[in-house]
């Protein structure tokens, strides 16, 4: 008799081969999907595991309470981040702001001056690019801007383009209403706000050209 744990081990990797054929065919041979093993973690995310190797991680329990299609677009979205080069990067700026400061203190005990402004220097740069790379309005264009590619990956999988947009927002309604943070709730909600303007002008702009047709009959 085929065990509980043996049946749901075999649904995830059905689901995550399932979702790596929804990979554009570009990215397959660097794109990886895989289930995450982290407490606690996001519902899906995306991450550099090597010069050019990039990991989408998925919460496989609360993914499985998702919609196909809801979990299609949501997969479409880290699609597009990494289409977009927006995810983060393992970077070098906490290195470097950890030493400058260690420098700047050194260069106050010993009184160089040359050498401070350098550390200084140091800090100035590398805390200016941490600010970068963890602005909150920057980083909700970004997610809106994904958003918005992930609609066009979706029409190249055959949605149509109001079920794709249908299928999004209702995504992000589910997230709204799971999240307990109070801040990721103000960030779904921005983007689900874009979404539905981008969708009226979608929308009005189908109308559009349906009566050009017309008029041009």
């Amino acid at each position: 008799m085929t065990s509980y744990a043996t049946t749901s081990a075999k649904a995830e990797m059905s689901e995550l081969r399932r979702l790596r054929n929804l990979l554009p065919p570009e990215l397959q041979s660097w794109v990886s999907v895989e289930g995450t093993t982290e407490v606690n973690p996001p519902l899906i995310t995306t991450e550099e595991v090597g010069r050019d190797q990039v990991e989408v991680l998925i919460d496989l329990v609360k993914w499985d309470q998702l919609a196909i299609d809801q979990r299609n677009l949501l997969f479409w979205h880290e699609v597009a981040r990494i289409q977009n080069d927006t995810i983060p990067k393992d970077g070098w700026e906490m290195a470097a702001l950890a030493i400058g400061l260690g420098g700047a203190v050194g260069e106050l005990w010993v009184q160089d001056g040359l050498l401070l402004l350098l550390a200084l220097g140091l800090c100035g740069v590398s805390g200016y690019r941490l600010y970068v790379k963890n602005n909150g309005q920057k980083q909700l264009q970004e997610a809106i801007e994904a958003d918005e590619k992930a609609i066009a990956l979706a029409t190249r999988f055959n949605y149509t383009l109001p079920n794709a947009y249908k299928s999004l927002g209702s995504a992000l309604k589910t997230l709204i209403e799971q999240s307990p943070s109070k801040r990721q709730r103000a960030k779904y909600e921005s983007r689900l706000q874009a979404l539905k303007r981008s969708a009226n002008k979608a929308k009005a702009r189908t109308k559009a050209s349906q009566q050009e047709v017309v008029y041009g009959d």
